[in-house]
């Protein structure tokens, strides 16, 4: 309804998004053009302080892949209420941590392969190996990345050394940006619910997509994860509480590596980094 935009466009004035086109979108979104792509998270922190207003959860879009993407003359039908209720509940209901897991959750590592798992490919210039020669091999991946893991933060010096060369992954610098970049209003509050409108190559069916709307809502409880952008192959999220060294950051980092699977560092680089950033980058491509 043009009422709905006039009450969105008011609520801008003042913004970083004021004056900027209005319009509807896809299945009940309100989509937002000319979007400055150097300062997307800028207009969709904007947009994000204004849910409790306008009751709609932003996320930036491109068009780039999806001439589709566009402002519509005339409003399109998005799901009913039954329907949107039914799929949160569905996406509450699951277990997304059994559908996404890394390839690697079950490799074993045989001596001749623990250098290179204890080097990491950040580019950290160390061979990390002594710290779990004692670990009995072969030896499941994920135990002596753990080891590993954990006598780093055992060390201070040497966990700073790391940390200087993985903390580019939980920085805004290493996002994605796209050359055309809108803003989507998704009619709904709810963060679970909001899922329903995500595009992501890593949920193609309803069943993955009720999944990965789970995991924006755990996400947000437990890290304040909040989503910024869905680039179709990639997600971006803005992270209020950082996991803590430790147990916390590794459980993040095991499940960002499941549900980025073309996230190239190991799974202990990316728990070093995770403590250390508020932006977290997710790749998931064919």
């Amino acid at each position: 309804m043009r009422n709905d935009l006039d009450q969105i466009e008011a609520a801008f004035v003042g913004t970083p998004l004021a004056g900027l086109p209005v319009g509807h979108g896809p299945s009940g979104t309100v989509l937002v053009t000319d979007i400055d792509p150097n300062r997307l998270h800028e207009a969709w922190q904007a947009a994000d302080a204004l849910v409790p207003v306008i009751g709609r959860r932003p996320v930036m879009v491109t068009s780039d892949f999806d001439d589709g993407l566009r402002i519509r003359p005339e409003p399109e039908p998005g799901p009913s209420e039954s329907e949107l209720r039914a799929f949160a509940e569905a996406a509450g209901s699951s277990e997304p941590w059994l559908t996404y897991r890394h390839y690697s959750e079950d490799e074993e590592i045989d001596e001749g392969e623990v250098e290179y798992y204890a080097r990491g490919v950040a580019g950290v210039d160390l061979d990390l190996s002594a710290l779990v020669s004692d670990v009995p091999l072969p030896a499941e991946r994920q135990a002596l990345e753990r080891a590993l893991y954990d006598r780093l933060l055992a060390d201070a010096d040497l966990y700073a050394r790391v940390l200087g060369r993985v903390r580019f992954l939980t920085q805004t610098d290493y996002w994605y940006t796209p050359h055309s970049v809108l803003l989507m209003l998704m009619p709904t509050s709810d963060v679970r619910s909001s899922g329903y409108w995500v595009d992501f190559y890593g949920a193609l069916t309803p069943e993955y997509q009720q999944r990965l709307a789970e995991v924006l809502a755990q996400w947000r409880r437990r890290w304040d994860a909040r989503l910024v952008a869905s680039w179709g192959t990639m997600l971006q999220f803005q992270v209020g509480r950082p996991p803590a060294p430790g147990d916390e950051a590794w459980t993040a980092a095991g499940q960002l590596k499941a549900l980025a699977p073309n996230l190239d560092l190991h799974r202990w680089e990316v728990a070093v980094a995770l403590s250390a950033g508020d932006a977290w980058f997710v790749h998931n491509r064919p």
